[in-house]
């Protein structure tokens, strides 16, 4: 696979880390939890059960920034999952980085929020769903580079779609 950065996004409980995960196995390229990019203070204030804020995650988009550009430097193919809920946000990893899409794992907020009932051990609490859905702005027609899957599916029915719409957008060959 060339050089392709495959950021997985939507908000939290939509299956990005495992859907990336699995993705990245099936292609054979590196896999980032963009969970791991998040400075201390992220971390420290999500356990908090307290929203990020813009400012909060100006660091961290960089950080995601940083390991796209990484990728395509070095010539490989990667996934790195992260919520990029905002189009600001997918623009701050747009920057000065080529060969890049986004896959947004889409799914309505009761069925997401009872998988997250389910989760153990993960900082992003239930109730801090709604606003991850108050700030979500779905990606629109203009944004070109974005794929829209259901988070619905089970996960390898999740990433043959991915893999599917790659195929047909030219993204991957086999």
């Amino acid at each position: 696979m060339a050089a392709l950065s495959i950021i997985v996004m939507g908000v939290s409980g939509s299956g990005k880390s495992t859907v990336g995960a699995a993705l990245a196995r099936a292609l054979n390229i590196k896999f980032i939890d963009g969970d791991d990019l998040h400075p201390r203070a992220n971390i420290e204030k999500m356990a908090r059960a307290e929203p990020l804020n813009d400012n909060d995650r100006a660091p961290w988009l960089q950080r995601i920034n940083d390991a796209a550009f990484s990728f395509t430097h070095k010539n490989e193919g990667g996934v790195i999952v992260c919520s990029a809920l905002k189009k600001a946000y997918r623009d701050a990893i747009r920057q000065d980085n080529s060969n890049l899409v986004f896959v947004f794992l889409e799914g309505d907020q009761a069925m997401i929020t009872k998988r997250m009932m389910q989760r153990q051990g993960h900082f992003m609490k239930p109730g801090m769903l709604d606003s991850q859905f108050t700030i979500l702005e779905r990606p629109s027609e203009q944004e070109a580079d974005v794929l829209t899957i259901s988070a619905e599916p089970a996960v390898d029915e999740i990433v043959n779609s991915i893999q599917q719409a790659l195929t047909t957008s030219g993204l991957l060959t086999k």
